[in-house]
This record gives structure tokens, sequence and C-alpha cells, in this order.
């Protein structure tokens, strides 16, 4: 199974689409990707070019993973630098969110005392309702970026519900202002105060914020999942003390050759798989085996990378090097493990690529249906976001 890395996925519609676009790549046997890990594992006999052209096409971003680069570089790739982002763009959204809906909400409902400018100044709150809005909404913008583009690719995913929901909600109240300001031209107060309760200004800000509220809370559930997988790519030594040419060299651990005489002293760390040459000592691998007793070796025996020299001093032979380590063999099966699914999480899969356009074209329904009945288009917009905005989370997909 070849590895990779793929970027720009953001639920669980994103992952069925990169893997139904894999899945039709001539020569790939099967294909299974993890939202979790953002991997990708590919078997068959596709070359790696077309299937990260067809990743691209579809979207998104692709790229082969490296076996000697990943091994030191794969617990940073597993970083959670997603949560700290998400979590900013929440707080500043919340900033702007609560006088947003002090006016909307606090004003409108429990007459809660507005600045002397307010003061019965119906188009100066509607104005200042769409200012918070668009800085919620600019703050929020990889909703829209995400959400648009997957449409236009014909590949809708949950961001797409978002970002429609909002969009609606935004586009109709920005109406309703312009439409304020025309009646308090034309002397109309009674049409201005029916106008006043058709801003839906701080629905779309409260999509945006709590479905980023969502996404921090997945994100940091996302970065605690892939702990264990992070540790065990920092077990790997970065470093190692070979024999060269009759003399002693520190070299980077991922420059050890098969081959190579290295040595390690008491309370250093194995940097790669390697044959006792000479020495006696005690060998800590509960690392590896969970075995808190350590093993002593002796000529002959082997050792692993990763495991801790306690005792003696040992000079041994390398043996396996690089992806071949058993380190390196556990580390690959984990991340198989992860980028694999389960028959019941296919199954969700499947339904998760209908699941977007369905909850559209259910949207679309409700807004004529409310249309026909005689409500007004207010109304009927309202009910056609709300299915929009009761259907964005990625329940589905993280069942």
């Amino acid at each position: 199974m070849e590895q990779y890395n793929v970027t720009g996925m953001t639920c669980a519609a994103c992952q069925a689409r990169v893997e139904k676009v894999v899945s039709k790549v001539p020569g790939v046997t099967s294909v299974s990707v993890s939202l979790l890990t953002n991997s990708m594992g590919v078997e068959g006999t596709a070359l790696s070019t077309d299937i990260v052209a067809a990743v691209e096409k579809a979207g998104y971003h692709a790229s082969v993973k490296g076996a000697e680069k990943e091994n030191s570089q794969g617990a940073e790739a597993l970083a959670d630098t997603e949560t700290p982002k998400l979590l900013k763009r929440l707080i500043i959204s919340l900033i702007f969110l609560m006088p947003l809906m002090y006016l909307s909400m606090g004003h409108m409902m429990w007459n809660w005392p507005l600045p002397g400018f307010l003061n019965n100044n119906h188009v100066g709150m509607g104005l200042a309702q769409l200012l918070f809005t668009v800085i919620i909404m600019v703050i929020n913008q990889r909703f829209f970026i995400s959400g648009f583009t997957s449409l236009i690719h014909r590949a809708p995913n949950m961001d797409t519900l978002v970002a429609m929901g909002a969009t609606a909600a935004f586009s109709y109240s920005t109406y309703a202002l312009f439409a304020m300001t025309a009646a308090q031209t034309a002397g109309n107060n009674k049409l201005v105060m029916s106008y006043m309760h058709e801003f839906y200004f701080e629905s779309a800000a409260m999509i945006l914020t709590l479905i980023t509220l969502g996404k921090t809370l997945e994100a940091y559930s996302k970065g605690k999942t892939t702990d264990a997988l992070k540790s065990l790519m920092n077990l790997a030594p970065k470093m190692a003390t070979v024999v060269r040419n009759g003399q002693e060299q520190i070299i980077s651990a991922e420059q050890v050759k098969k081959g190579d005489i290295f040595l390690v002293k008491p309370g250093e760390s194995i940097p790669v798989d390697g044959i006792v040459l000479e020495g006696n000592s005690a060998i800590d691998e509960a690392a590896l085996t969970g075995e808190s007793i350590p093993v002593d070796k002796a000529e002959g025996d082997n050792v692993s990378a990763a495991t801790i020299n306690q005792s003696g001093f040992l000079k041994c032979e390398a043996t396996r090097v690089g992806e071949d380590t058993t380190l390196s063999q556990i580390i690959k099966m984990v991340s198989d493990a992860a980028a694999t699914k389960a028959p019941i999480a296919k199954i969700a899969d499947k339904v998760s690529g209908i699941f977007v356009p369905a909850v559209i074209t259910i949207a679309v329904i409700t807004i004529i249906g409310w249309l026909l009945a005689g409500q007004t288009v207010g109304f009927a917009l309202a009910r056609g976001i709300s299915v929009l905005v009761i259907s964005c989370p990625c329940a589905l997909g993280l069942a």
C-alpha cells in the first residue's frame, strides 16, 4: 500500500470525494482515505503522478509520503496546528458576535438600552449589524472558500451548507436594509419597522461562529487521537555514533547505512536495528515490547532502534535502517490502521457522499413549498436556511 498526504479536506464529504476520484484512476484496486490523519493508502499499479493529478483535479492537494523523511518529520506533520488557528478565529468571532446579538436580540426582544446615536435610528442599527456580520464573515472566510470551491467542482461538502446558509441570510438581510432606507425616505415608518424584523444578520454570524466552535472541538479531538502515533514517532533517535575510516562520527540517524558500525554508550538509544559485535549490556525494550524488565544482550544478539542501552558499551553492525527498522514498521502499521476503515465506516462515507446534495435539494423544496403556501420570502428563506444550518455539522461523518 502506497501512502499519500492529502490536504484540503474538511469533512466526510471531502473524504468520500477523494476516495471516489482516486478509485477511478486506471490501475487502482483499492483506496482508503483518513480524515483523521489526512492520509490516503492506495493499492494497485497506478502511477503516483496520476493519483496526485486526480486528487488535485478534485480540488484538494496530495503528495507521496517520503519514507525516510516520515520518521524524522512525521510527528511534526501530525502536530496539531489547526486547533490554535481555529481557537483564535472563534475568540475573535465571539468578540464581534456579542455586540451584534445585543443589537439584534437584546434590544429588539428585551428592550435593552442603546447608545444615543442609535436610538430610533433603525437604518443605523441595520448598518451596525451589517458591519459586524461582514467582519465575522471575513474572519471565517475559509467556509466560503472551501464551500463554494467544492460546489464549483460539483462535489459540495459540509462547508457548502454553512456558506450557503450564511450567504442566504446575509443577502436577504442586506436587501431588507436597502428596502428600509427606501421606506424611510418615503416617510413610511410602519414599513420601516416591518423591515426591522426582516434582518437575519445575527443568523449568518451565529451560523459561522457555532460551526467554528464545532470545528475547533473536532480539531482538538483529532489532535488527541493522533497523540499515540506522534509518541511512537518521537521514539526514533535523532543522532547516531558511527565508525567510519577508523574514526568516530556523530551523524543523523537517517544517514546510517546498512553495514555501518555504530557505537552505543550507556544511557543512549539505539539508532537502528543491528547485531551486537562487541560488548554486553542490558537493553530496555519497553518502547517496543512493553516489557519493563531489561533484556541482556551479548555478542551475536539482535538490538532494535529506539530501545535504550542501560549499562554496558556496545559495538554493533547496522542490519536494518530507515523504513526497514522494527520501529518504522510499527509506525507504518499504526498509520495504515488509521487510514483503514471498518465496513460500517465505509457505509457512512457512501451516505455522506449524497448527504450534502440531498440537503441542498430539501432546502430548495422547503423554500418553494412555503412560497407556494402563501408565506413571505423572508419566512420561506428562514425555513430553508434552517434546513441548511441544522444539517451542516459533521455529525454523520464523525459517527
